[in-house]
């Protein structure tokens, strides 16, 4: 039997970040002919993780390996596609999955947000320039501090000036708070570079808020870098990360995990039971539509 390997990506209303998402499904089956690879949402678009798994059961299949396509360790990483699988091995007895990691800030990731900032401004003039690497934001630290790494490590070693931390949900600073603190440090030139996969309502946002900033500081010169996208290098991230769940190699990042470190402010997350998302293509959601159980962005 081929290996068989599911990504499943978060969703999103825009039909660009879905089409994104489907063309790097088709480019993760390119890299591994000898497998059986389907793609499946998390919510707000189809096809949900049922049909998904639906198409490899029916291909035969009793084990099926999952990577999530995210880009830190939050709430859907952690509790919602977990809870979604399990629902699923409910449904087909015998069906056994094998979990991966997210992506993290992966060096090939690193090396594509280099390249995003270098076609907006040449080399020699990133000792002069500010970034302000935007992620998503999550109510769970461990998933922030992620971001914040990652902004350490895009600085580290490239000669940027500084890469400050913003969010564009659920978090702070904010994309405002992020570009006023790069304006307080002396800078005049601005790069906004969302830590995002593919195009989507948040990523819109972003660009919303950056100009909005930007028309009312009409004195720096503000720039933002585009979306991470299904190149190659992400194909390359999900198949080394699938390849980890079979080597034995797979890192997770419990240690300051809020379900089972009691953090402050956040110690009602301790053990907390996961349910899953309710999907808007998938029967089993009550209410015909996603967020039945009031996750909302």
């Amino acid at each position: 039997m081929r290996p068989a390997l599911l990504v499943i990506g978060h969703g999103t209303k825009s039909e660009a970040g879905c089409a994104e998402f489907a063309a790097l499904v088709d480019r993760v089956q390119l890299r591994v002919p000898y497998a059986d690879v389907q793609g499946g949402f998390l919510e707000l678009a189809p096809p949900p993780i049922q049909d998904a798994v639906n198409r490899l059961v029916d291909a035969g299949h009793t084990s099926i390996d999952v990577v999530p396509l995210v880009l830190v360790a939050a709430g859907h990483s952690k509790g919602d596609i977990p809870a979604a699988l399990e629902r699923e091995r409910l449904r087909h007895p015998g069906l056994v999955f094998r979990y991966g990691r997210p992506l993290g800030s992966h060096p090939d990731l690193l090396c594509v947000a280099e390249a995003r900032l270098e076609a907006l401004v040449p080399r020699e003039l990133w000792a002069g320039t500010a970034v302000v690497l935007v992620g998503r934001g999550a109510t769970d630290p461990d998933a922030n501090a992620e971001v914040a790494k990652t902004a350490r490590l895009l600085q580290e070693g490239r000669g940027i000036g500084t890469v400050e931390t913003a969010f564009i949900s659920l978090a702070t600073p904010s994309v405002p708070q992020g570009l006023d603190r790069a304006v307080a440090l002396g800078y005049r030139r601005v790069v906004v570079l969302p830590w995002f996969l593919f195009a989507g309502v948040l990523p819109d946002r972003i660009t919303a808020q950056t100009g909005e900033w930007a028309a009312q500081h009409p004195d720096v010169e503000v720039l933002e870098a585009g979306l991470i996208g299904p190149g190659e290098e992400l194909a390359g991230v999900v198949v080394e990360r699938w390849t980890e769940i079979g080597g034995g190699d797979l890192r997770m990042n419990c240690d300051t995990c809020a379900y089972r470190v009691a953090l402050p402010g956040f110690e009602d997350k301790l053990g907390a039971p996961q349910t899953p998302h309710d999907h808007p293509d998938d029967p089993a959601d009550p209410h015909g539509h996603g967020h039945a159980h009031g996750h909302a962005h």
